[in-house]
């Protein structure tokens, strides 16, 4: 089981890392979009690093919050484990140690991801090259993500890949939808209002998910059916609904595999038929940001039972 565990906590945590980068290009495109829509843009980006939980570390490091400090440090610096340049490093760290287990194609999307962006992140990145970046970043996620699916066999090798993929994927979905319900709208004056509705279409555009909703509900963007989208859609592959069937599946290929049911296999179904059952307007009624906060506390639970159940060796 040490061998095991030391395979499956490499591809669990290649593939969170990977997945945390690209979220983190994404929360950075929510804090340029939202604070086109705030007088005090600093407080904005101060929201920005609360929401990817690394707001302590960067005061540790900066004495306030400016715009151009907080991209750096979520983009490219070294002090910032979670910043974007970290993670795929680290990423390409993990490959590397399970690299018998990775075929030719996903070993060189990770590594070409590596040397791309540290390439291009040398530097500090000015204004006019930001979103190109964001843009590169998100593209090298991808190219993983096709490699593996077009590549790897079904086996428990891409059930724990997937498990570390969706973990981070559902994470990052809560924490933006709490940002836009719980930080960034604190004045019960401003729902309804231009401003909400604005940040509501930049909270579905961080999670690439325009298009879908208008194919779901219409070309009219409200707020409940924003919510309920996110929330519950099975469709849509970044709602929580879709990444915690997606972990429940996988969990279930792998009691399968080995033949034994564990203590992790039971969250995830405690998660999709208790937690994610509930009614979007229940979950309006006792409070959106009280049901995140229920959610991003049973996939933390998960997470570490996953590591528990498999022996993770990090």
């Amino acid at each position: 089981m040490t061998t095991l565990g030391k395979t499956a906590g490499g591809l669990y945590w290649m593939f969170r890392y990977l997945e945390r980068s690209e979220n983190t290009a994404r929360m950075v495109e929510v804090g340029q979009r939202i604070a086109l829509t705030r007088s005090s843009a600093d407080d904005e980006w101060a929201s920005v690093l609360q929401a990817s939980g690394t707001y302590q570390g960067y005061m540790a490091k900066h004495e306030a919050v400016t715009r151009d400090h907080a991209i750096d440090w979520m983009l490219r610096d070294a002090d910032n484990p979670s910043s974007v340049l970290s993670v795929v490093k680290a990423a390409r760290d993990n490959a590397r140690v399970v690299r018998t287990a990775l075929t030719r194609e996903v070993w060189e999307a990770v590594n070409e991801a590596w040397m791309s962006l540290a390439a291009a992140m040398k530097r500090r990145v000015a204004d006019r090259d930001l979103q190109d970046v964001l843009r590169m970043i998100r593209q090298r996620a991808a190219f993983v993500r096709g490699a593996t699916h077009g590549t790897m066999l079904r086996n428990d090798i891409y059930d724990f890949c997937r498990l570390g993929m969706f973990c981070e994927r559902a994470d990052y979905t809560a924490r933006i939808l709490d940002v836009k319900y719980f930080v960034l709208l604190p004045s019960a004056s401003a729902v309804g209002s231009r401003l909400d509705d604005i940040q509501w279409e930049t909270i579905l555009r961080s999670v690439s998910g325009v298009g879908a909703y208008q194919m779901r509900f219409g070309q009219e963007l409200r707020p409940r059916e924003i919510a309920q989208f996110i929330l519950h859609d099975r469709t849509m592959p970044r709602s929580l609904a879709f990444c915690a069937h997606k972990l429940r599946e996988n969990l279930g290929y792998l009691a399968t595999d080995y033949g034994e049911r564990l203590p992790s296999h039971d969250i995830a179904d405690q998660m999709n038929e208790k937690l994610l059952a509930r009614p979007i307007d229940a979950i309006f009624e006792t409070g959106l940001h009280e049901f995140l906060v229920d959610f991003e506390g049973c996939i933390g639970h998960l997470n570490r039972q996953i590591e528990i159940d498999y022996r993770f060796y990090r």
